[in-house]
């Protein structure tokens, strides 16, 4: 009986200093002061105000065409190589193995750095292009390494089957592959939509003048005090995302639920 309390206080605990944070950021976007440390009474007028900042709107604007749209190419392109790295042999998939390791346990400055001067070489003109180049190539990986684990688990006999009874080698891969590694990729989507969003490193080396997302957008605020419409617009972003959440793990039971009869 103490143990379990004395796991369920750890738990609070821990939950707790993960989630203070944001808690107090939620309370102050209601604050009717500037101030981040003292009260000042009740008021809506910073969500007001954020419909009004047409720099923090251009700035979201870029942030989720950019998340949006590297999450989607990267979830594409993961899906393919982590299906063509699945059926390497040898010492070959070893290889593309650690190379495909390498992007993640690098330093995202040595990252945006590589990236900036490849597309200078390039002669690629900086802007909103070169940043969505520059958050796929540092979203594949995350989405490869999340697909993997799915197809291990994969029964390796359902293709062969599918093939042996006339399937096509694309449908048989949307129809019985794919379905069955649906988890994952849901997984390595969201991952990269997560990550597109909160980076703040590669997308400042690789943008260009006047091209700015909600990370650059902040830490310009940074410099002359952060305006307490981002406190607002951060409540916001997180409700979305928990309603993302709550939305996909409901389909996930249903689906399982239904796999289940």
């Amino acid at each position: 009986m103490v143990e379990k309390s004395i796991k369920r206080i750890y738990t609070f605990l821990i939950f707790m200093f993960l989630y203070a944070p944001i808690i107090v950021l939620i309370i102050f976007s209601f604050n009717n002061s500037k101030s981040r440390g003292v009260w000042n009474g009740f008021t809506l007028k910073w969500y007001i105000e954020l419909f009004k900042d047409r720099e923090i709107l251009k700035a979201l604007y870029n942030t989720l065409l950019i998340a949006i749209s590297s999450s989607i190419i990267s979830t594409i392109l993961g899906t393919f190589a982590a299906i063509g790295i699945y059926n390497m042999n040898g010492i070959f998939k070893k290889i593309i193995l650690n190379l495909n390791y390498l992007p993640v346990l690098n330093p995202d400055i040595l990252t945006a750095v590589s990236l900036m001067a490849l597309f200078r070489f390039s002669k690629l003109e900086f802007g909103l292009f070169t940043m969505l180049l520059s958050h796929i190539t540092f979203c594949v990986p995350y989405v490869i390494l999340s697909i993997l684990p799915k197809l291990k688990q994969m029964n390796i006999y359902l293709y062969e089957a599918a093939m042996d009874l006339g399937a096509t080698p694309f449908y048989a891969l949307r129809k019985v592959i794919i379905p069955q590694i649906m988890p994952g990729i849901i997984t390595g989507g969201l991952m990269a939509f997560t990550l597109s969003i909160d980076d703040f490193v590669i997308s400042f080396f690789n943008t260009g003048h006047g091209v700015s997302n909600l990370s650059i957008a902040i830490y310009s605020m940074a410099r002359r005090g952060i305006n307490p419409v981002i406190n607002a617009l951060s409540t916001l972003m997180f409700i979305s995302m928990l309603i993302l959440l709550f939305t996909i793990n409901k389909r996930n039971d249903k689906d399982l639920i239904e796999g289940g009869r």
